[in-house]
């Protein structure tokens, strides 16, 4: 915090970096460089509250605030002590850790997080007698630890809860596709809201909610209640109300997005989650099996994700696939048709030739994001007519070659490490204060006993089988006392008062509803939203999503 411009890391899903790099340089961030799940890149504070406001890739937007090499836990507590912790907090303040390792050194996340909670509390103990508070959930300053092998990050996390929670889903069907995953699909294919789109198979609605954000250009950011660096020492206010309000760059949609699914509780499902993205005038619902749908346009997108077998299991899913195929084949003639699947059999049924595969994952799947581009005929008269399966979008990737991925060797590691905690006022290498340590060591130590591996713990115990007794359940005594104990559980529930769900004071009507010129709107009569971390404004506009 001691520059304007800092260094901010991106957090995204495998496969989703390209996308991320382009919104955050379409942000106006600087020195963008992809790495493995991550953009890093640098910016101002403006540029923070964009990345967490509008880009639609990013699960977490961190700030790096130390970069050091430690050996083992130890040498991390050492450090971490000694950190002028408050520039960041205060004794008063609550705080949370989430670790992430990888490496031979730090086997063990939660030993890092314990000891980095350990570090941060006796920093203050020894200087204020006074410790921070732990707090799992909405903790003033949220940290995140980073370990590559000796390589230790140590960032400010300015999200809060991730970034795909965008606050719109209010019901979900079984296995709904994540919401930064849909947008990165989206916006991977190219489609910038320049044609219909269409989801036969929408489940819980995210791609056409996802779609109609855009097409409109919505920061999907606006719908959150709060970002934890809305509690940052130097959180500026007046700064991320103007970015919140900007509604500049939004845009209209002339044409429509169209949804289906042949099970009702999906519809009904979707249904609730459109319109509490307030897109409902952008999106037609209907039920009906895959194979009924026909295009209407001579061109137009589709975009879906069919079961996979794994969680959902259609009652014949190989035909399921072949299905796919022959409606796309014979009913969208000029479209084309984006499918994320898992099973490379399962594809094959579909009996198209895709002109692209992008290797994704959803969740912890493999999966293969395919395009196919429908043509009137046989592939081969296609062809002989100059045709071609490969789409604007897959031509790009193409000329852009393979991705590149920054790597530093040890060397540069610590002179960067050097150079960024220079930069920002912090110790290279904190001097280390004795006071308090020796009484820590007989904790410390049985803080590491107790994340052995289970077989070490275990072998401190030979005779763990010879000295337990022998359990005899001719002994137990209880049965005759349980008529008793269902006895007196009568006058209990004849105790209880009965539930009235009218009863409920619980008033739906005050909850956070953005406004928005171009998408989400709020009634005529009401021109202020209050949220429950500072009061918000929303410019009210007419809609009009199909001008």
């Amino acid at each position: 915090m001691k520059t304007d411009t800092f260094r901010m890391v991106a957090k995204t899903f495998q496969g989703l970096e390209d996308v991320l790099r382009d919104e955050l340089i379409d942000l106006g961030a600087e020195n963008v460089e992809i790495g493995n799940r991550m953009v890093s890149f640098e910016g101002d504070n403006s540029i923070l509250y964009k990345a967490n406001l509008c880009c639609r890739t990013a699960l977490r937007i961190l700030k790096p605030i130390v970069m050091f090499n430690a050996a083992n836990t130890d040498e991390l507590y050492d450090y971490l002590r000694d950190l002028d912790w408050e520039e960041f907090m205060s004794a008063k303040s609550t705080f949370s850790v989430d670790s992430t390792v990888y490496g031979d050194d730090f086997s063990h996340s939660k030993f890092v997080t314990y000891r980095v909670k350990d570090a941060i509390v006796d920093h203050f103990r020894d200087k204020d007698g006074e410790r921070p508070s732990i707090r799992l959930e909405g903790a003033d300053i949220q940290l995140n630890v980073h370990i590559a092998g000796d390589r230790v990050t140590v960032s400010l996390d300015s999200s809060g809860e991730p970034l795909y929670k965008r606050g719109y889903r209010v019901a979900q069907t079984d296995a709904p596709i994540n919401e930064v995953l849909a947008a990165g699909i989206i916006l991977k294919t190219g489609w910038r809201g320049h044609s219909d789109f269409l989801d036969p198979m929408c489940g819980s609605g995210t791609f056409l909610i996802e779609a109609a954000l855009i097409a409109a250009n919505i920061n999907p950011g606006i719908y959150r209640e709060n970002f934890a660096f809305e509690k940052w020492n130097d959180f500026d206010k007046d700064l991320f109300e103007e970015i919140y309000n900007d509604d500049s760059e939004e845009k209209d949609f002339n044409y429509k997005i169209f949804g289906g699914d042949i099970d009702p509780e999906a519809i009904s499902v979707a249904r609730k989650n459109i319109k509490s993205a307030h897109v409902e005038e952008m999106i037609d619902l209907s039920c009906q099996p895959l194979t009924e749908w026909q295009a209407d346009t001579a061109e137009g997108i589709i975009i879906t994700n069919p079961p996979y077998g794994e969680r959902l299991r259609p009652m014949n899913l190989n035909n399921l696939y072949r299905e796919i195929g022959s409606t796309l084949k014979n009913n969208f003639q000029g479209w084309h048709a984006w499918i994320i699947g898992y099973q490379d059999e399962q594809m094959k049924e579909i009996g198209l030739k895709p002109s692209v595969k992008i290797p994704l994952y959803n969740g912890n799947l493999e999966c293969t994001l395919r395009e196919y581009v429908m043509f009137d005929g046989a592939y081969s008269q296609f062809r002989a007519e100059g045709g071609s399966v490969a789409s604007e979008a897959a031509e790009k990737r193409k000329a852009e070659g393979p991705r590149k991925v920054r790597h530093i060797s040890d060397d540069d590691w610590k002179k960067e490490s050097k150079r960024f905690n220079r930069d920002h006022g912090m110790k290279d290498k904190p001097h280390s204060h004795q006071k308090g340590r020796n009484e820590r060591d007989d904790r410390n130590q049985k803080q590491r006993d107790f994340f052995k591996s289970r077989e070490d713990r275990f072998e401190d115990l030979p005779s763990f089988n010879e000295d337990r007794r022998q359990f005899k359940p001719e002994k137990r005594q209880f049965k005759e006392d349980r008529g008793s104990f269902r006895e007196d559980r009568g006058s209990f529930r004849e105790a209880r008062k009965p539930y009235k769900k009218e009863d409920r004071s619980f008033n739906r009507t005050s909850t956070y509803t953005p406004g928005n010129s171009k998408g989400p709107r709020i009634s005529k009569d009401s021109e202020t939203v209050v949220n429950p971390v500072h009061l918000r404004k929303r410019k009210n506009k007419p809609f009009n999503p199909g001008k």
